[in-house]
């Protein structure tokens, strides 16, 4: 009897395990497995380069076009049919002569490879720095001005809405860059103004005329910003350029290996074909 009891037990036990199992496979069955891409993804959030900043389109004639989104920038108002700049910003070199300008730096990693290939042709040219960048690299800063290239005030951190914000502010933005690169360069001499985005307002003008700086705009204008390409650049600078003219280019704020490629392809031909001088070329 007690046997019986046993295996009757038994049987019951197997049939039991047998229901939960088949009952846990069929619920399982009816929860959907998560989609692969929802494993392992990795969310890398950084902040916006001076490349991918738009420019704004509340100044006059300013456009995001030419420029969808830190580093060509577009004209910000119509070029007047005499060929001032915007407001009357600098737009050639007022000579024969071409000026490359270099914006956003100075950059540990693109700084040094341009200041090099400039070396290499004995080409010197323009550096239109950031102050934040210039106070965390002080010593690029003196590099730029022993090899005799010209500094130009770029603004404190490239806010390219800084025409929109109060004369006493956009004074101080413009001071505290001066400020910086005479901290790390005491004898350097600073000229020169370029707006962010190329977005020029009367309240900056006046800023620019109160502190003596020239503000230059640019004739030529590659698009580097946006890495199109080494053969991108090259072609824009080659077909656009011509005596007098001012070429903008970017030393920092973003990936600007396209930059230099283009310029060691272009520096031969250019030399061949211009004199190449910083601002001031024939300027006081």
């Amino acid at each position: 009897m007690r046997g019986s009891t046993l295996r009757a037990a038994g049987l019951v036990t197997v049939v039991l395990a047998g229901l939960l199992g088949s009952a846990f496979a069929l619920g399982r069955s009816l929860v959907p497995d998560p989609h692969p891409s929802a494993a392992g993804v990795a969310t890398s959030l950084t902040g916006p380069r001076y490349g991918d900043q738009p420019p704004s389109t509340d100044f006059p004639g300013g456009t995001a076009g030419p420029r969808p989104s830190p580093d060509a920038e577009p004209d910000a108002a119509p070029v007047p049919p005499d060929g001032d700049g915007p407001y009357g910003a600098m737009l050639a070199t007022g000579s024969a002569r071409v000026a490359l300008t270099f914006d956003d730096g100075p950059d540990p990693r693109w700084t040094p490879q341009v200041l090099a290939l400039l070396a290499q042709y004995g080409v010197r040219a323009t550096f239109c720095v950031v102050g934040e960048n210039v106070e965390t690299h002080p010593d690029l800063v003196r590099s730029i001005v022993a090899e005799g290239h010209t500094l130009c005030n770029h603004s404190w951190k490239h806010d390219v809405n800084l025409g929109k914000r109060s004369p006493a502010t956009i004074r101080a933005d413009l001071l505290r860059t001066n400020d910086a690169i005479l901290a790390a360069a005491p004898d350097a001499r600073i000229t020169y103004y370029r707006q962010p985005g190329g977005a020029w307002t009367p309240s900056v003008m006046a800023a620019c005329a109160d502190l003596g700086l020239t503000p230059v705009h640019w004739s030529v204008d590659p698009s580097d910003w946006k890495a199109p390409g080494p053969g991108a650049i090259e072609a824009t600078i080659r077909t656009q350029m011509g005596p007098g003219a001012i070429v903008l280019m970017h030393d920092a704020g973003g990936d600007r290996s396209g930059t230099v490629t283009a310029l060691q392809q272009l520096l031969p031909e250019m030399v061949s074909r211009f004199e190449l001088e910083p601002l001031p070329v024939g300027n006081p």
